[in-house]
């Protein structure tokens, strides 16, 4: 095994450069800012990108177990008051929006669940067109859309290689008992070693509070189903993706 003592000091750092220009990938319209508002707060002109953005062809009527619990009706069109949300709260932390048109599982059958394979290719051109020097992700925990999402920004971080590559604690999913643990381990397996970064964030919260305050019909879902307004506080950390350092390679295999 290589002594680590000349790179030691260095683990778990960010340049300023890396922080230039911050992508975060976002599995639904308010999953960004609940991972990463503090993130978002302290790097004003980031860009969001929104897989599942995309309106049904239908709406279920009655509407969704969680369309329902969010507040909305027969008739609504949800997606168009939920982007609108994304967009009011994005601008409270400075950020630019870019949703993508897939439809999340809610309004599908199972059969037709929009996996990674098919949002690979429109979120990889999403990144290279905002030309990132980091790229966040999320650990993508639990939601089907939130592991889909994952694997899709998995793929898109092999082929285009060059940003900085971070992953993102998904809030509410990351508290199911051994589930975050899990995700680490399999990343882990697979050479890419996640390792808790220290990325500057707004040490103040209030900005987060202020930009989700917008997403309404989120938090009243949230709260019913999670008691998200009690896990809120809870630390917002986010994990850099690299090789292992050389020498170390093997230990993924024990």
């Amino acid at each position: 095994m290589v002594d680590p003592a000349a790179e030691m000091r260095r683990w778990g750092l960010t340049t300023p450069g890396e922080r230039a220009r911050i992508v975060v990938i976002s599995p639904h319209l308010d999953d960004a800012v609940l991972g990463c508002g503090r993130l978002l707060a302290a790097h004003p002109g980031a860009t969001v990108i929104t897989v599942y953005a995309g309106r049904p062809s239908v709406y279920p009527d009655p509407p969704t177990h969680w369309d329902a619990l969010a507040g909305f009706a027969a008739g609504d069109d949800v997606l168009a008051a939920r982007r609108e949300e994304d967009r009011r709260a994005l601008d409270e932390l400075g950020a630019e929006p870019v949703w993508l048109d897939f439809v999340e599982h809610q309004y599908l059958p199972r059969s037709a669940w929009v996996g990674a394979t098919d949002t690979a290719d429109a979120l990889e051109a999403a990144v290279r067109a905002a030309r990132p020097t980091a790229v966040f992700a999320p650990f993508g925990l639990a939601n089907p859309d939130h592991d889909a999402a994952h694997e899709a920004a998995m793929s898109v971080r092999t082929r285009v290689g060059e940003p900085s590559w971070f992953c993102y604690e998904d809030m509410g999913y990351k508290h199911i008992p051994g589930l975050l643990a899990w995700r680490v381990a399999k990343l882990f397996r697979a050479q890419v070693w996640p390792t808790p970064a220290v990325v500057p964030l707004d040490p103040s919260d209030d900005r987060r509070r202020a930009a989700l305050a917008h997403y309404a019909s989120q938090l009243r879902a949230l709260e019913a189903d999670w008691d998200v307004a009690a896990k809120l506080p809870a630390p917002e950390q986010h994990w850099r993706l690299a090789p292992p350092p050389t020498g170390w390679e093997a230990l993924s295999a024990t």
